[in-house]
């Protein structure tokens, strides 16, 4: 086993730390780690990370459900236009997209760089979502669940484009719009959003068995293996620490890491 695996599989860990903590970062762990670290095609690297957030996402969705954390109605008006979305995305448009998209002097802009271009600008979006404090996340604590059905349609259909494009979970898009759309509670919004990341990042990953890439199931599964003892260990540290605290400071990695990759995909690749 070299020292880049066993420094791969020793990250897995944070991965499903991530979505125990605070309900999303997962897949923006996943992919970096996967493509930088453990040398995974980036196409391939984001059909990893349905897999391996849909696991342990479902794993930390069941633990919330034990502890009544999950509205199961919520999981379904958001989660069925989701699933359907990231399903027709990896089964049909990933493979309409040309392997090279087009080429400016010896620069080729590939999928592989576009999906990892996307999977930046996705992770600062998100970094600002994190870093940005939550003024909402305490007000509907106690107030009776309200549903904008449109706009949670719509964004959960948005979600499942994105999931399915570079296998990013989503949560940090769920979450908010669960609080604000449905004036959910933090902690409820958390494991429901566990719930839809699970079905919709699995149902995305069937999409792609369809194809007919070659899956390393041995690092797969050991990859996932590690990600769901993370989870478990996230789950016990949100009652110990803060999660607001713990969210601003991830939201600057994040942050850090997307521009990082936006760099190095668009100008150290070009020379």
């Amino acid at each position: 086993m070299n020292f880049a695996l066993i420094i791969g599989l020793v990250l897995a860990a944070l991965v499903g730390i991530s979505l125990g903590l605070i309900g999303s970062g997962g897949s923006i762990l996943t992919v970096p780690i996967l493509v930088y670290i453990l040398d995974v095609d980036p196409v391939m690297a984001t059909a990893y990370s349905l897999f391996i957030v849909g696991v342990t996402s479902l794993v930390g969705g069941v633990q919330n459900a034990l502890q009544k954390n999950v509205d199961f109605k919520t999981v379904l008006i958001f989660g069925i236009p989701s699933i359907l979305a990231v399903y027709l995305t990896r089964a049909y448009l990933i493979p309409f997209i040309p392997d090279v998209i087009f080429t400016v002097g010896n620069f080729q802009f590939t999928k592989s760089i576009s999906l990892m271009v996307l999977f930046a600008v996705v992770m600062i979006a998100a970094s600002v979502s994190m870093i940005k404090p939550c003024i909402n996340c305490d007000k509907y604590e106690k107030i009776e669940l309200k549903y904008n059905y449109p706009l949670i349609l719509l964004e959960g259909s948005i979600v499942g484009v994105l999931t399915g494009l570079v296998g990013a979970g989503g949560g940090f898009l769920i979450i908010p719009a669960l609080v604000l759309l449905a004036r959910m509670p933090m902690k409820l919004a958390v494991g429901t959003s566990l719930f839809i990341i699970a079905a919709k990042s699995l149902l995305g990953f069937i999409g792609d068995l369809q194809g007919t890439e070659t899956i390393d199931w041995t690092l797969l599964s050991g990859f996932t293996a590690l990600s769901v003892i993370g989870i478990f260990f996230g789950i016990f540290l949100s009652k110990k620490i803060a999660g607001t605290k713990l969210k601003t400071f991830f939201g600057w990695f994040v942050l850090i890491m997307g521009v990082y990759i936006l760099v190095k995909e668009l100008f150290y690749r070009a020379v």
